[in-house]
């Protein structure tokens, strides 16, 4: 992995970034997070390549830049753009200014409670609450159907139980995702041991 060196005193150019002399055993494990990180990416919501984009600036303890990207994941610059893009929208990753050096240079989160966080917020916003908003208009339609006489009609009363089914089973999923934010990574050692009682 690349790294930037350390800027001299006074000197006008950008800091030059040198390969990295890390033991083989580490690279290749890194290089093992990345791409199994990248074929999770379908259970999170993203692509394969912004998934292990993301893995790599995890992976890295220095700021990753466009042509860090480009060199380790073997895609095109606009790929990396488009995605290193993504990730900053996600909140996964942030930009990072280096003095002296005019590329844009990011960082990821490496907390892995806050990136859960992020994960879950993000995911909720993009897919869950669409969802919901879904069901509503769909009810709704129903009810209107022939001047409101569909809530007799057996069908009609069989796709709204449906639907009330799965708004119920998405909100009671979000109180339990809300109620685990709550406690916080302290917290939920009780909270697994108390799903452990419940379950046993």
């Amino acid at each position: 992995m690349s790294a930037k060196s350390l800027e001299s005193p006074g000197a006008a150019q950008p800091p030059s970034r040198v390969v990295s002399n890390a033991p083989r055993g580490l690279d290749e494990s890194k290089a093992l997070f990345i791409r199994r990180w990248g074929e999770m990416a379908s259970y999170w919501g993203i692509s394969r390549t912004m998934a292990e984009i993301h893995a790599l600036c995890f992976v890295s303890t220095e700021p990753v830049c466009t042509d860090d990207v480009m060199e380790k994941l073997q895609v095109s610059r606009g790929n990396a753009s488009m995605n290193l893009r993504s990730l900053v929208d996600w909140g996964l990753i942030q930009r990072e200014h280096i003095r002296g050096d005019r590329k844009e240079y990011f960082t990821a989160l490496t907390d892995v409670w806050q990136l859960f966080e992020t994960i879950v917020r993000q995911r909720r916003r993009r897919e869950v609450e669409p969802i919901l908003e879904t069901i509503n208009r769909c009810r709704d339609m129903t009810a209107r159907d022939a001047g409101g006489k569909a809530a007799q009609n057996a069908e009609a009363r069989a796709f709204s139980k449906r639907l009330d089914d799965m708004q119920n089973f998405l909100e009671a999923i979000g109180t339990m995702v809300d109620l685990l934010m709550k406690v916080g990574p302290k917290g939920i050692s009780r909270v697994s041991g108390m799903i452990m009682k419940l379950a046993g």
